[in-house]
């Protein structure tokens, strides 16, 4: 399975729970795990929809990767481990220290985490309800 490929499989494992999408979506936005073989053949499982029997489909293993990772067997930069603990909180609802989480990452992975908390909480990415309306009081 190519990456785009796993990629679109997650998607569709994912599709229709924000939470579980802003989280996947954090992790392949981030453009890292999808790539590393020790990420996708230890935590990812994959197959084929009973649904319909033709869409591809991929969970990701988050506890297992998040254990990893507090373990050292997934090796990760500062950023990567982050974005890591960060789409698991979102997708699995596992706890993260959101502080140290947030105050280390770079702009282009805090707006991928902005966007992404938007999304599980249902809005868009510049915080609109699906109606185009926006809460709270403009500045």
């Amino acid at each position: 399975m190519t990456t785009d490929e796993l990629a679109a499989a997650l998607h569709a494992c994912a599709a229709g729970l924000y939470p579980l999408e802003a989280g996947v979506g954090l992790l392949i936005a981030h453009g890292t795990f999808l790539h590393r073989s020790d990420f996708t053949g230890r935590f990812i499982q994959h197959g084929t929809s009973i649904t319909d029997g033709i869409t591809q489909m991929a969970a990701i293993e988050w506890e297992a990767a998040v254990t990893a990772l507090g373990r050292g067997e997934l090796p990760c930069s500062g950023g990567e481990r982050r974005v890591l603990l960060l789409s698991a909180s979102l997708a699995d609802g596992i706890p993260v220290d959101l502080r140290d989480a947030a105050t280390g990452l770079d702009p282009r992975n805090a707006c991928l985490v902005i966007k992404a908390v938007a999304h599980a909480a249902g809005l868009s990415s510049d915080c609109r309800q699906p109606d185009g309306s926006s809460q709270g009081r403009e500045r």
